[in-house]
């Protein structure tokens, strides 16, 4: 999905900045299309799309060009991005390739084309976006990588990353199987090809004192697909006491697939949405890693202006760590209201 957003306003922008990064619990108000943008749902876009708003007369114009799809996590990140452009006062153009990486590459190459003063990409794909990454280099032009490009940016020429350290946070994940006793995951991936996603279930083995078995059981788009794949595999195994979605769907699928197949299991996801949230508050998912999305939206877009208008570069070579943090029954009441307004 693409979107540009022309705003009028220049904000405090270190002022918002920083309040963006020291706290867990903002409560930004997105303007309406954006908080409509952020909807609870689950299903994702079946096809890139692309909306206009102008109203600024900024001189500056940024691309976040992400392999997200609008749908429940992607949604946070252009709420984000949205708010990030009020701050600047400038061009923001989103784009969501629903993880295609040719349309994500070509996303890249229109922007580069358009003489972009700020590109920041996800890189769920880097194969399939090394070329057009590093071009962006190449045209003089700064990029950023957010969510997805960890073990890649320094080698592309990317100022910093903004996002987790994916192993880590599956390690996290790891520990709190073992205090919950389990014995063999299955780490369910709704991605086939997201280095992220295989990265956590990588990090859960790292830390896990259990079996894990790793396996794509569906994308977003396809939730029954889900279910019923997640199902079958609890059949064929009965050894799996545990279940990790690597996303905010997959853990609501599992809680359905294991009640068909008559199982009681262990459940964790990652990221957030409102469902997610009211099975952990009732207790029937143990937690999800929170990456904290909307950092991963707002932080490039200030980090960019930022430097075309000031020099500034932040990270000094490292990345900008958003997570991990945890979400539990202990304190899911307190981040439940955040979901629903489209910032967590």
């Amino acid at each position: 999905m693409r979107r540009i957003y022309k705003l009028l306003a220049l904000l405090a922008v270190m002022t918002l900045f920083a309040a963006a990064c020291t706290s867990d619990s903002d409560t930004d108000t997105a303007d309406e299309p954006a908080a409509a943008a952020a909807a609870d749902t689950t299903e994702a876009a079946s096809d890139a799309t692309e909306v206009t708003l102008t109203q600024s007369d900024c001189d500056k114009t940024y691309h976040v060009i992400t392999h997200g799809d609008s749908g429940t996590f992607w949604s946070v990140v252009e709420v984000a991005v949205a708010d990030a452009a009020e701050a600047v006062g400038c061009d923001v153009v989103y784009f969501g390739a629903n993880n295609d990486a040719q349309a994500q590459s070509q996303a890249i190459e229109g922007a580069i084309a358009d003489g972009s003063d700020g590109i920041a990409i996800s890189l769920a794909d880097p194969a399939g976006l090394e070329a057009a990454a590093r071009a962006v280099v190449a045209a003089g032009i700064p990029l950023y990588t957010l969510n997805s490009g960890v073990n890649n940016y320094k080698d592309l020429g990317a100022v910093t990353h903004i996002g987790q350290t994916e192993i880590v946070a599956g390690n996290g994940a790891g520990e709190r199987f073992n205090a919950l006793g389990a014995t063999h995951v299955l780490c369910a991936r709704q991605e086939q090809a997201n280095i992220g996603l295989e990265e956590r279930c990588q990090g859960l083995a790292e830390t896990f004192d259990g079996q894990v078995t790793s396996e794509f059981v569906g994308l977003d788009a396809n939730p029954d697909e889900q279910e019923q794949t997640i199902a079958s595999i609890l059949t064929a195994d009965s050894s799996i006491d545990a279940v990790l979605g690597v996303g905010p769907n997959l853990p609501l699928r599992a809680l359905d697939a294991a009640e068909s197949a008559g199982r009681t299991l262990h459940i964790g996801g990652f990221d957030l949405s409102s469902d997610l949230i009211s099975a952990i508050e009732a207790g029937d998912i143990a937690f999800t890693v929170d990456q904290q999305q909307y950092l991963q939206g707002y932080i490039p877009v200030i980090l960019m202006h930022l430097q075309a208008t000031n020099q500034n570069t932040a990270g000094g070579g490292l990345p900008i760590l958003t997570g991990p943090g945890f979400v539990t029954p202990d304190n899911a009441a307190e981040v439940a209201a955040l979901v629903s307004e489209g910032t967590r």
